[in-house]
């Protein structure tokens, strides 16, 4: 009932009590007592005689029904698990796809005390001033291209902060994006599988929204961003979810119709570690060399010195500033 109250009131425009109760087939005591519970979360709503209420300002939280009216997708987000503090959210999402949740379904989270990134880097998320999420995915695919949802889920990220923020970012291979050289978003992809079959994946995406330079760690102080940081704004991190899934949705629909070919140009349009130096640390050895680009698969073309081209799986990329 909340979500399609704000609905009807996200065009800023007054919307009468009667019109509200008839479109939603509800009385117009149910209307005011919504209304009221509302404005109690922080919703600024006005109401005048004759004319209706229209909605003055948002609160910035990330309850369901602040996600739903910005959504525009058949499945992704349409079922959120909303927690205020959790340790992270990618094990609550294996929990949720071990019981057969649908496909889309989204955990969401104001804070998270202990969330990891890859290699178990530790992610700083601040209560009430990022976004951290887990998207369950049940994707038919073999086990092999799984990886391949990582860069799905960055082209679907920096178009949705592009969107709602303006800012254009950058992707570093295979699951960081930048602003300026500094992290500002990053994506932990997690799959369970059987021998020869896929059953599902998580995607994790951790969201720098709206920290000040000044509330970072000194350890990440030169190394990550926020969007309010780089903006100076603040950004409504309902409306950024919200963004997040509507993108991704049609991302993933393309792939699962098209294969990855059909995104590559996308992912290519805003990476930063193709066509240049790096170092790419696999779990066996270091390649140095020119990044030429991925295949049609999502892997990592990298010539090294000797001439010889690496095709890379997965890896800690570290740009080379002086080549």
């Amino acid at each position: 009932m909340k979500a399609k109250l704000l609905h009807l009131l996200e065009s800023g425009k007054y919307v009468s009590g009667e019109e509200m109760s008839q479109t939603l087939g509800v009385s117009r005591t149910a209307i005011w007592k919504q209304l009221k519970a509302l404005r109690e979360q922080g919703y600024e709503i006005e109401s005048a005689p004759r004319r209706g209420y229209k909605l003055l300002a948002t609160p910035d939280t990330m309850l369901p029904h602040d996600v739903k009216p910005f959504l525009r997708t058949e499945s992704f987000g349409q079922m959120i698990h909303y927690f205020d503090t959790v340790p992270s959210t990618q094990p609550l999402a294996h929990g949720y796809a071990a019981k057969e949740c649908e496909e889309g379904t989204l955990v969401l989270a104001n804070e998270q005390s202990d969330g990891k990134g890859r290699l178990g880097r530790r992610w700083q998320a601040n209560k009430g001033q990022s976004v951290s999420m887990s998207l369950v995915l049940r994707p038919t695919i073999p086990i092999q291209q799984a990886p391949q949802l990582t860069l799905l889920a960055a082209v679907a990220v920096t178009r949705a902060i592009e969107s709602v923020a303006g800012l254009e970012c950058e992707i570093k291979w295979p699951n960081d994006i930048l602003y300026k050289g500094k992290k500002l978003v990053g994506i932990l992809t997690e799959m369970a599988a059987d021998p020869d079959q896929l059953k599902y994946v998580i995607v994790g995406m951790g969201l720098n929204c709206n920290q000040a330079a000044a509330d970072f760690k000194a350890e990440l102080s030169t190394i990550a961003t926020s969007i309010q940081a780089e903006t100076g704004e603040t950004v409504n991190r309902a409306k950024l979810v919200a963004q997040v899934m509507n993108e991704f949705e049609w991302i993933y629909q393309a792939y699962l119709d098209n294969g990855f070919k059909s995104i590559k140009s996308l992912w290519e349009a805003r990476a930063i570690s193709v066509h240049t130096n790096l170092y790419a640390r696999t779990p066996n050895e270091v390649i140095y060399g020119y990044a030429l680009g991925i295949t049609d698969e999502g892997l990592l073309r990298v010539r090294d010195e000797h001439g010889k081209e690496h095709l890379i799986y997965s890896a800690d990329i570290e740009l080379d500033t002086n080549p």
